[in-house]
């Protein structure tokens, strides 16, 4: 609890370094949350990870990040499983496609990964219902391909949690902007140390004794329809506060990302794709990271219900922990 506290504490120091609170509130209402506008442009290719945040998309994935969370959550504890050049989603079946990806929690995940693949599988998550993949690009220090000692995987009321649903199995998408040139092109992911308030889109020195850490955010509205999209992106959207858009009316609970590696420090690194060459020395605010969903049904909607939607602070066994 006192790491979430300090997450929000983080949240709110950035919005307020990064000036969010008090500008581009205007061009933002002008602007679709949903990402539908000529500013949003998918990508092909090695490109398959990048992509424009509107204004409004900005705004809303910052506010998201500094929301508090009173309640209404469930957690899935997980490990690196693996590391590979694979993208079940971006390229699936082109075997060491993609830069180098940490695999967390299904242990067969991998180019040629299916829906029915994932569940007949393993995972080192706990609990063992989730069957999920998720990844990020590996991190490295001084070129040295560093696993994280845990990642934490958040299932949180953000939006109008009482409305909300449990993602259909199969659902997969992606956030981050592999391909950014600079911290403003990548809202989604911020940086910081365990146990200190400071947070960035960029790297952080972390001091000795601290550990590195990112959280990375989710969007939480579905359209209903569609379990993947072109760019992996467009059936997603994130939220105007409360408010999920017409075009994505479903209410999911936004997943959150939390990895701490164990390393402080600088000479850090990221796996990434330069001027379509898969390379191991891209900057902190080219984070990004993909989810394919592979909960039993069953055990998802059970937590979806008994958390989300009334209101309690689940453990990773689904039931109540705290009001």
């Amino acid at each position: 609890m006192f790491r979430r506290l300090l997450a929000s504490l983080a949240a709110v120091i950035f919005l307020i370094t990064a000036g969010w609170i008090t500008a581009r509130t205007e061009r933002a209402a002008s602007d679709t949350v949903s990402g539908h506008t000529a500013s949003h442009r998918a990508m092909s290719g090695h490109n398959g990870h990048a992509y424009t945040f509107t204004a409004a998309q900005t705004a809303a994935i910052v506010a998201q990040a500094a929301a508090p969370v009173r309640g209404s959550e469930f957690r899935a504890d997980c490990f690196s499983s693996h590391r590979k050049g694979d993208d079940p989603i971006v390229f699936p079946g082109q075997v060491g496609r993609s830069h180098i990806h940490e695999f967390y929690g299904n242990r067969t995940a991998n180019a040629a990964s299916t829906l029915q693949s994932l569940a007949a599988g393993t995972t080192n998550c706990t609990p063992t219902v989730d069957l999920s993949s998720y990844w990020t690009p590996t991190l490295y220090k001084n070129g040295v391909p560093v696993a994280p000692e845990r990642v934490t995987v958040y299932y949180q009321g953000i939006t109008d949690h009482t409305r909300a649903v449990a993602h259909p199995r199969g659902l997969r998408y992606v956030v981050g902007n592999a391909l950014a040139t600079s911290p403003d092109q990548n809202p989604a992911a911020r940086w910081s140390c365990v146990g200190r308030p400071e947070s960035s889109r960029e790297f952080i020195n972390c001091p000795p004794g601290t550990k590195l850490e990112n959280y990375l955010d989710f969007p939480t509205c579905w359209d209903g329809k569609n379990l993947d999209s072109a760019n992996h992106r467009d059936h997603m959207a994130y939220a105007a506060g409360q408010t999920c858009p017409a075009s994505h009316p479903v209410v999911v609970p936004r997943l959150e990302l939390l990895i701490t590696w164990p390393v402080n420090g600088g000479g850090l690194t990221l796996a990434g794709t330069r001027n379509g060459v898969n390379v191991t020395d891209q900057p902190g605010y080219t984070f990004h990271g993909d989810f394919f969903n592979a909960w039993e049904d069953g055990e998802l909607k059970r937590r979806v219900a008994n958390c989300i939607v009334a209101g309690y602070i689940c453990g990773t066994d689904g039931n109540p922990i705290q009001q």
